[in-house]
């Protein structure tokens, strides 16, 4: 399907603090978009000023947070904005009955509930001005779910679903919405979840005790069986901007031999292989 070249190349990008976002905030800014930065934390602020940006703080899991920021956007861009890229993620490990309520929680607020507040707040502006796009920031555990990330994988699967109604529903408007699916990136991600198991789990009383601490190991020093697959930020960023300049933005984007493999299994694989197949990982994993 065609849509409208973008007519104000302003975008604002959740979770810029490093990583993904940071990468397609420079990116884009290097082909002549002007990028509102967003971050929760103070220091992260400032360093993206410091480099330049437009920074805005932003809590995705505040809706006063979230109407403040569009706010701040609209009214430095005299209420026009071409596109949103909603990359802030959580990502909790663990097996689903160690998970507190509050631990899956989380995972929804930031992956879905406040992405997609934040996006429908834009969504009038971009039909008033006849053009739009966004870009969700998925991954291939939302096409394929990966035990002990159970929780997040369902976040992903949930944002993959409202992705591809939205996407029908706002087609009449101009208004695209594209999914990118990272594999294994080179980024905190990894890193920051063994932390938040460590922290937030009961590990002593679980029965994957010995297994998590094997797993929060392996996370935190490379020691994963798809860090070998594992490639820049850079590499979704040229992703994110293919979906915000080309006139025929593809529904979804897969990043890294993973990410395909992952969508072609479970196209293609009936149920029970892809168990037998992640029983063997696990197996291999955790001993």
């Amino acid at each position: 399907m065609k849509f409208p070249k973008v007519g104000n190349k302003t975008v604002l990008i959740t979770g810029c603090s490093s990583g993904i976002g940071r990468a397609a905030a420079e990116q884009l800014r290097s082909r002549g978009w002007t990028v509102f930065a967003t971050s929760r934390k103070t220091e992260d602020l400032q360093a993206l000023e410091e480099a330049g940006f437009k920074a805005v703080s932003l809590d995705v899991t505040s809706s006063s947070s979230i109407e403040l920021a569009v706010e701040q956007v609209l009214d430095a861009t005299e209420g026009k904005i071409g596109a949103v890229v909603n990359n802030a993620g959580f990502g909790m490990p663990g097996a689903i009955q160690d998970l507190s309520r509050d631990a899956m929680r989380q995972q929804f607020e930031v992956n879905v509930f406040g992405l997609q507040e934040l996006t429908n707040r834009l969504i009038p502006v971009f039909r008033k001005q006849g053009y739009g796009r966004i870009v969700n920031i998925s991954s291939v555990v939302g096409r394929l779910a990966l035990p002990f990330m159970g929780i997040y994988s369902a976040s992903k699967f949930a944002l993959e679903a409202i992705s591809d109604a939205q996407r029908v529903e706002l087609s009449p408007d101009s208004i695209s919405v594209s999914l990118v699916e990272p594999g294994p990136i080179r980024t905190r991600f990894s890193t920051n979840c063994a932390g938040r198991g460590e922290d937030l789990l009961n590990v002593d009383e679980s029965k994957f005790s010995g297994a998590y601490k094997q797993y929060f190991e392996k996370r935190r020093n490379g020691g994963m069986s798809e860090d070998r697959f594992r490639l820049p930020p850079e590499a979704v960023a040229e992703k994110i901007i293919h979906a915000l300049e080309s006139s025929s933005p593809k529904i979804r984007y897969k990043v890294t031999l993973p990410a395909y493999a992952g969508d072609w299994a479970a196209r293609f694989l009936p149920a029970a292989l892809i168990d037998r197949m992640m029983i063997g990982h696990v197996k291999k994993r955790f001993g």
